[in-house]
């Protein structure tokens, strides 16, 4: 994944989400959030189940193209997975990073700012 200091370096916000995918991609396992996370998703009226469907159907959000191809690398090679969703209006939108271990045990939605 192309980071810098642990944190993506490109992508902008990708088109309104459809996946092609009929099945999830890779398991959560549990679901946490940050308090930064879930202040922002309250906010902003939106229910983390369906940050967590785009995540686990290949829609990775606001990643590059070269993001793109690590997470896809990430779930056939059992390593993290990351994805990056902008939330709220343009101009004024806030990144939520959505981040899967390895061993698909824990997913955590957080902010950057979090990690």
């Amino acid at each position: 994944m192309n980071t810098k200091h642990g944190r993506p370096t490109c992508g902008t916000a990708l088109p309104p989400f459809s996946s092609g995918h009929k099945l999830p991609m890779f398991a959560l396992g549990h679901v946490v959030a940050t308090p930064g996370a879930l202040d922002l998703l309250d906010r902003h009226g939106l229910n983390a189940a369906s940050i967590l469907q785009r995540h686990i159907y290949g829609d990775f959000g606001a990643v590059c193209a070269d993001d793109r191809a690590a997470n896809l690398a990430a779930i056939r090679d059992q390593t993290r997975i990351l994805s990056a969703y902008q939330v709220g209006p343009d101009g004024k939108s806030e990144k939520l990073w959505v981040l899967t271990e390895a061993d698909q045990s824990v997913t955590t939605l957080l902010l950057p700012s979090e990690y």
